[in-house]
């Protein structure tokens, strides 16, 4: 393999042959990613805070996005509960945590509604937009209001989600567009403790 097919192998996340002893993943490895800690600085839409730690022995997917997003919010919730059907009663140990990026609009109520129309286990974070700011920093999300006229405009933001492993590591970011199927492989094998 030339140097040059290596890094851009390497900056895409690609697993190659003898380079890495650990499983073959289909989506991106983020083995040494410090994600999550912020998530204790937000609250839930019954008011209560968590940590990683509350979901010991689960896999905990993070995505950050807005109920009024008219795309990629549903379809990646919408992805992400097929990928728990698949599982079968494994489906029971994915936490799906949504953090939304518009505090201005998305209410506890709101969020509540929201999530628990995809799965009624489903939890949603929020907070002030300097917490919501610290803890978007934290995993390198972006997101920036479009088209701001009052109460109608759209936010662009990073459109991935954040796996953690049942031992609360950062280990997987899927990217938009991903399949039940796929995802669903990879979180067998971290259920599995790989």
């Amino acid at each position: 393999m030339k140097r040059r097919q290596f890094i851009t192998a390497l900056l895409a996340g690609i697993a190659l042959p003898g380079c890495d002893d650990g499983p073959r993943f289909n989506n991106v490895s983020t083995p040494k990613a410090r994600y999550g800690p912020g998530l204790q600085r937000l609250r839930d839409q019954h008011g209560r805070t968590h940590t990683l730690a509350d979901f010991q022995g689960k896999v905990v997917a993070v995505f950050f996005g807005y109920t009024f997003c008219p795309d990629v919010c549903p379809t990646s919730l919408m992805m992400l509960r097929q990928t728990q059907q698949l599982l079968g009663a494994d489906g029971a140990r994915v936490q799906v945590i949504f953090v939304s990026v518009d505090p201005g609009r998305d209410t506890p109520e709101r969020l509540g509604r929201y999530v628990t129309a995809f799965n009624p286990d489903y939890l949603a974070l929020s907070g002030s937009e300097a917490e919501l700011a610290a803890v978007a920093g934290e995993f390198g999300v972006y997101y920036k209001k479009k088209n701001d006229s009052g109460d109608f405009y759209t936010i662009d933001h990073t459109a991935g989600c954040y796996v953690f492993d049942p031992a609360g590591q950062a280990r997987l970011f899927v990217r938009h567009g991903e399949t039940p199927q796929r995802l669903a492989e990879d979180l067998c094998l971290l259920l599995a403790g790989q």
